[in-house]
């Protein structure tokens, strides 16, 4: 491979890390923010579900590790250091493997993932508007995610006949999230009401629709996130070969 070729390749695999260490600074950013924000709709699934909840550490480790790995590559690149580049193809290896992994393991688990996910929203839908959701945010999330996707209850209205607070009021009460507003509605959008005219679909029907309506965008991002990963594979190794002779003088020492 000439010396003009291998510049490129130098300067392409730089490039390629780069974005890894700002994809991994953005995966470690969703992981704190499921972490830490007690009113996203991921944080209230995954405060009931333990396969959540250690999904949100899993992203935590990946983003360091993909930034980790990307300040490795970087400096392999441009350095032409053997060692490093050979780690970061060890590394890249990896997370393609443990990607396809996690994908196999979801397909074959989504029956089990569903079911989890709808025990999560039956229990906060029963304790909604108790201490413990109002000290967490969970009924605020749910009153929004009702609103915005005019829904009511998991499956549909009959959800929350099982509510704490309404299973003991002498009167018939919904959610005012589940009131179907018009222009100038003067309902509150938070608490229970009565008089609600609620909406006849579930939410669960609501969030497949935006799944499958997304799907093809998903999709397309695994793909494209793989073939950017392989295509680093290809240059580290193609980098690698040609680098002359080891010289550890060009790391850097910090």
């Amino acid at each position: 491979m000439g010396k003009g070729c291998i510049k490129a390749t130098k300067y392409f695999l730089f490039l390629f890390n780069l974005l890894f260490f700002i994809l991994g600074a953005v995966i470690l950013g969703f992981g704190l923010w499921v972490l830490l924000d007690y009113t996203s709709f991921l944080a209230v699934l995954q405060s009931s579900s333990s396969a959540l909840r250690v999904g949100s550490y899993i992203l935590l480790g990946v983003g360091s590790v993909t930034m980790l790995m990307g300040f490795l590559g970087c400096l392999g690149a441009v350095n032409e250091v053997k060692c490093l580049l050979g780690l970061y193809f060890t590394c890249l290896l990896l997370i393609l493997i443990a990607q396809i992994t996690a994908g196999v393991l979801i397909y074959l688990q989504r029956d089990g993932l569903k079911a989890e996910i709808a025990e999560a929203i039956h229990h906060m839908i029963v304790s909604y508007d108790s201490p413990e959701s109002q000290e967490k945010s969970f009924g605020a999330t749910w009153d929004y995610i009702q609103r915005t996707m005019k829904c009511c209850g998991w499956k549909g209205p009959s959800n929350w006949t099982e509510n704490l607070i309404i299973k003991n009021s002498s009167v018939l009460l919904y959610p005012c999230s589940c009131h179907q507003r018009m222009e100038n509605d003067t309902m509150p959008e938070t608490g229970f009401c009565e008089e609600v005219n609620p909406y006849s679909s579930g939410c669960v029907a609501s969030v497949e629709t935006w799944l499958y309506s997304n799907l093809g965008l998903i999709f397309g991002v695994c793909i494209g996130v793989a073939v950017i990963e392989v295509l680093g594979m290809v240059l580290s190794m193609c980098l690698c070969k040609n680098v002359e002779q080891e010289d550890y003088s060009k790391v850097p020492r910090f």
